[in-house]
């Protein structure tokens, strides 16, 4: 059925009510874009997706039961075409590679919201990406942190749960030497001066999650 609101219809997902209370209130103002729904956590957007299929989501990162970037890819799969602007309070690369590669189109700060967010809500809408100019530098000087292959992220796993080269090589029935070879490679990867500190820009990076 045609909407004849033709506003773009948005959803918000963040645990934090007083952040959806805020957004509520800029889109109430707007004669673009108006709030269908709300959802607190990754769950929930998923649910509501299919219940009011929003023309753009507002999707916070990190939320409890399921987080944002899973929300995305669960939305994704079951919607190939939605939109989606990550909203976070973190300007960091890796959250935004994470994000765009999950399949959201945007990257927005909360600090720059009621400046930013009718903009980015209709940019995506367009089919454009938002990406702001910082963000889009960080992505650009840290590209290699994503770079490291999938073998390389669980030998890094293992060390930074404490492990030797040793143990991580008997844990993954391969040479010593083919670890200290990924170590290497990682180190070289991440700029590292040694495996603690390889360890330590993971984190920073949330090249992983902290389990």
């Amino acid at each position: 059925m045609t909407d004849p609101d033709r506003r773009v219809r948005v959803m918000t997902v963040d645990d934090h009510p007083l952040l959806r209370e805020g957004i509520a209130a800029v889109l109430e103002g707007s004669r673009e874009a108006r709030l269908v729904a709300e959802a607190s956590n990754g769950r929930e957007a998923v649910e509501q997706f299919r219940a009011h299929r929003p023309d753009v989501t507002l999707m916070d990162l990190k939320m409890p039961e399921v987080d944002g970037i899973d929300a995305i890819r669960q939305i994704r799969r079951e919607f190939p075409g939605a939109r989606v602007i990550v909203l976070t309070t973190y300007g960091g690369d890796t959250d935004a590679l994470h994000a765009l590669r999950a399949g959201a189109q945007g990257y927005l700060l909360k600090s720059a919201l009621r400046k930013e967010l009718v903009e980015a809500i209709l940019g995506v809408h367009a089919g454009r990406r938002y990406i702001p100019a910082d963000v889009a530098r960080a992505i650009a000087e840290h590209v290699a942190d994503s770079e490291l292959s999938l073998r390389e992220l669980e030998v890094l796993r293992h060390v930074a749960a404490g492990n030797s080269n040793k143990i991580v090589a008997g844990m993954l029935g391969v040479s010593e030497d083919t670890i200290k070879a990924h170590m290497k490679r990682i180190m070289e990867k991440l700029d590292a001066r040694d495996r603690t500190h390889a360890v330590s820009l993971a984190f920073q990076r949330r090249l992983f999650d902290v389990r």
